[in-house]
């Protein structure tokens, strides 16, 4: 039977660095808004997309939809003592610089199918005013082979968090919205054609921006 939770010991250090410093910080520093966190199941397969303009996106996402997301992270992270073990607990996986976005996406399958919600910066950057610009197919291609219905998440104002030069993060308002679950594309089989399958998941791509956007454009 696949796994539809996170491992134990990843739900309690989640849990734990959460309520001690995250959401304190998100309610208190940045006079953090959640919206729409009813839509999120608690367990079963679930991968995230949402916006990108913030190292404290990730973060920040995990902490609003209220269950560990996964996100990856340099393979380099990996090799550091006492590092590694941590970001594994909360579920990042690594990637090589340099592998290619298939490695990824096979690393985002790989973490989906281990129990974890995982995360997907739609656009695959940052963008600087928050809002989707080119929305990459990986996360529909991902959601299709793993049949996982896709999360739309916007994240409002965390690109003001850093001005350039500076290394102290600014208390700017932060507001994030969750939207409604959209399905994966229908069939796993079919998307290593570009014909048909590319097609289906342009629609669902496009959907996922559009939610976001529409998100985003709420504002505060």
């Amino acid at each position: 039977m696949p796994n539809d939770r996170e491992p134990f010991i990843s739900l309690f250090l989640y849990h734990l660095f959460k309520w001690s410093v995250v959401s304190p910080a998100l309610h208190l520093y940045f006079r953090g808004r959640i919206h729409g966190a009813e839509q999120v199941p608690k367990r079963g397969r679930l991968l995230v997309v949402s916006n990108h303009a913030s190292d404290f996106d990730p973060m920040l996402l995990s902490c609003c939809v209220g269950r560990p997301v996964a996100y990856m992270a340099k393979e380099e992270l990996f090799r550091v003592p006492v590092l590694k073990q941590a970001i594994t607990a909360y579920g990042a996986y690594p990637v090589k610089r340099g592998a290619g976005d298939r490695s990824a996406m096979k690393a985002a399958i790989a973490s989906i199918e281990a129990g974890w919600a995982t995360g997907v910066f739609l656009d695959g950057t940052r963008t600087a005013d928050g809002r989707i610009q080119d929305p990459k197919l990986g996360a529909a291609w991902i959601a299709a082979k793993t049949q996982s219905p896709l999360l739309p998440v916007s994240l409002w104002g965390t690109q003001q968090i850093f001005q350039k030069g500076s290394a102290v993060p600014r208390p700017v308002p932060i507001t994030v919205r969750i939207g409604e679950l959209i399905l994966p594309p229908g069939s796993s089989d079919r998307f290593e054609l570009p014909t048909r399958g590319r097609a289906q998941l342009e629609v669902v791509t496009q959907r996922c921006a559009e939610a976001i956007n529409a998100l985003h454009d709420l504002g505060r």
